[in-house]
């Protein structure tokens, strides 16, 4: 009589809620917290705690990998975490520097074209946010196709939105005459802006690309839902 094999058990609901890249979201949040609690009083203490949250990002998603312990909650969980700890420093980053609006549009910008694309994503059945692989923009598919090129973007973004914030003086600073300021210095400082400026300037072409190719994704769902009989 041949043997069968033993069905694999299912996980529980607390399980999941218990995988390791889930609880690194958990130490995350608890990371950030009280890195922004203590933003204006220890602007280096509030850089390293935010830094090493960011750095958990990619650890998480490693051990994810490692342990076979993706899931859908943890997905979401980690782009929560990933848009308020932005939004926040851009918050913040709208205080100290004028005009605040610039930062408050990259912010709009942030979250606007990443839920667009969470929300298309699973309303065309797809597994994940990431699996572009039937868009026709280069640029977009790169993005999320090489991990070496979306780390650079992603990094470049939180680099240059902590360093802005270490470098600030008052609440009353120019943006442009800062960037400009520091990128004539010629230090490593300046290398280490310059990098991040076009970086993350390259990700806000990706925001505006993946916001308009969500927003297409919807209008065409709905535009086939209507004509079906």
């Amino acid at each position: 009589m041949a043997n069968k094999s033993k069905p694999k058990p299912k996980p529980s609901q607390l399980s999941v809620f218990l995988y390791i890249p889930n609880i690194i979201g958990y130490i995350r949040i608890l990371l950030n917290c009280y890195a922004f609690a203590i933003c204006f009083s220890s602007k280096r203490l509030f850089s390293a705690l935010y830094f090493l949250s960011f750095v958990c990002d990619a650890v998480d998603g490693w051990c994810a990998r490692k342990f076979n312990q993706a899931s859908t909650f943890g997905a979401v969980l980690d782009m929560v975490t990933d848009r308020i700890s932005t939004a926040c420093l851009l918050v913040i980053l709208s205080q100290v520097y004028r005009p605040s609006l610039v930062f408050l549009s990259l912010l709009a910008l942030d979250i606007a074209s990443h839920w667009l694309q969470m929300y298309s994503s699973f309303l065309v059945g797809k597994a994940s946010h990431k699996d572009v692989k039937d868009s026709s923009n280069w640029l977009f598919k790169l993005y999320y196709g090489n991990r070496m090129f979306m780390g650079y973007c992603c990094v470049a973004c939180e680099v240059l939105y902590i360093a802005l914030f270490l470098i600030s003086k008052n609440h009353t600073e120019d943006l442009m005459d800062v960037v400009v300021t520091t990128l004539k210095v010629g230090s490593p400082l300046s290398v280490l802006v310059g990098i991040s400026l076009f970086g993350c300037s390259v990700k806000q072409i990706i925001n505006i690309i993946q916001m308009k190719t969500a927003a297409d994704a919807c209008v065409l769902y709905d535009t086939e839902k209507r004509q079906k009989p």
